[in-house]
């Protein structure tokens, strides 16, 4: 067996035998979608804010791991193996759906709001474009899955809300009041600046309208998926730094300097991603060397051997070693590999990430998923929650169908 048929086959296992049955038990059938606390002593709080993000990364997942079935990357071998069925899969995408429309939408002015208290009524009603973005990534899976027509109807929905309530004339603000009023950005800021546009934001705007493209080929999707590589690439990354940079004022100027590690990984893959989609080779060509750079320098500046640090401010690294960096870590070494199999040390930096993951990141108690964060030994910090609203399957269960997927679309 070769190393990434080992590395598909642990992590095939780790989805269905780790991610898949933790969260399928976090479903609320009394109020709906999933719960949005336990603590780091496993103390579920049924009663807990349930973030609008989070249930959108969940129906987002189960769609997929859903398709991954469907379309025969996960075969009926190991369906039998492990004991649950496509059906179970799409009904636990269902039920997000559910939640998604018949709850986190605002019927009366549009878009989705920021959270719920447990029982679906509005608690946060700042509406963000971040999360708008992910109800239409999260939407447009759920068609794919289902075929339902009014999930792709909402997401083409959401799409032009964005367009028309969440841009000025330079691109993506950040944060509304529940009517649409521009509103600070607390959400999205971070590291003691307030930024009015945001490399995340942008990027997974971009990631939403990929996967609106995907499934629908939806021109104006298409269209704006140009518009956006265009910033990234004339706006976001830094050319002399080799990274992406993280939080703007309203004309695309710096406000930190601070290199997000996560981040580029992350947009290095989702970029390729996206390129792919578009299939217009002047973005393969504008792109490529961007996502090449922002592979090479994350490799030399912030992967120990065996784990990514977070992030770089002002000089100082933070070592902390965070569940979804490390997630989208495996992801775009592998990437980077498969786009140039020239680099086998990104092959050797997705295993061994993958080893820590294993070893170090997952959490053995009886009922847990991944610690949210360790230090660079692997020591995990007890003051942080094992689920709340941005810590979901999103990450680490998504990791798992972008490996599995792609051994197998390598190995044919």
């Amino acid at each position: 067996m070769s190393a990434l048929e080992k590395l598909s086959d642990e992590i095939k296992e780790h989805l269905f035998m780790v991610i898949i049955p933790f969260w399928r038990k976090l479903r609320d059938d009394e109020f709906g979608g999933y719960y949005g606390w336990m603590d780091y002593d496993l103390k579920l709080d049924k009663k807990a804010i349930k973030g609008c993000i989070l249930n959108s990364r969940i129906t987002w997942f189960f769609s997929n791991a859903y398709m991954a079935m469907r379309d025969g990357y996960i075969t009926e071998e190991d369906i039998r193996k492990y004991k649950i069925t496509k059906e179970d899969i799409l009904k636990e995408a269902r039920h997000g759906y559910e939640f998604l429309v018949n709850r986190c939408l605002d019927r009366a002015n549009g878009g989705i709001y920021w959270s719920l208290e447990y029982d679906g009524t509005p608690a946060d009603t700042i509406k963000h474009t971040y999360n708008q973005a992910f109800a239409i990534y999260a939407l447009s899976s759920y068609y794919d899955a289902s075929g339902d027509e009014e999930a792709l109807k909402l997401a083409k929905e959401l799409y032009g809300i964005i367009e028309e309530r969440c841009t000025d004339d330079l691109g993506y603000m950040e944060a509304f009041t529940v009517d649409w009023k521009p509103e600070s950005n607390e959400k999205l800021s971070e590291n003691g600046v307030m930024a009015d546009k945001t490399m995340n934001t942008l990027l997974h705007v971009f990631e939403a309208y990929t996967e609106l493209y995907r499934v629908s080929k939806y021109e104006p999707a298409g269209r704006r998926l140009e518009w956006i590589l265009d910033v990234i690439a004339d706006k976001i990354y830094n050319p002399e730094l080799h990274r992406q940079e993280v939080f703007f004022d309203r004309e695309y100027n710096s406000l930190i300097d601070l290199h997000s590690y996560g981040h580029d990984i992350e947009t290095a893959w989702l970029t390729d991603r996206g390129v792919e989609v578009l299939g217009e080779k002047k973005y393969f060509d504008k792109l490529t060397p961007i996502t090449k750079d922002l592979t090479g320098q994350i490799y030399t500046v912030a992967f120990d051997g065996h784990s990514l640090a977070d992030e770089c401010e002002k000089g100082v690294v933070n070592e902390h070693r965070i569940w979804w960096v490390q997630a989208e870590t495996v992801v775009g070494f592998l990437n980077g590999y498969f786009m140039d199999e020239s680099h086998d040390e990104y092959l050797k930096a997705a295993l061994a990430q993958w080893d820590f993951i294993k070893d170090k990141l997952t959490d053995k108690r009886d009922g847990s998923e991944w610690y949210w964060e360790v230090d660079a030994s692997g020591i995990p910090y007890p003051d942080r929650p094992i689920v709340e609203q941005w810590k979901c399957p999103y990450h680490n269960g998504r990791m798992c169908l972008e490996v599995i997927r792609r051994v197998a679309d390598h190995n044919k």
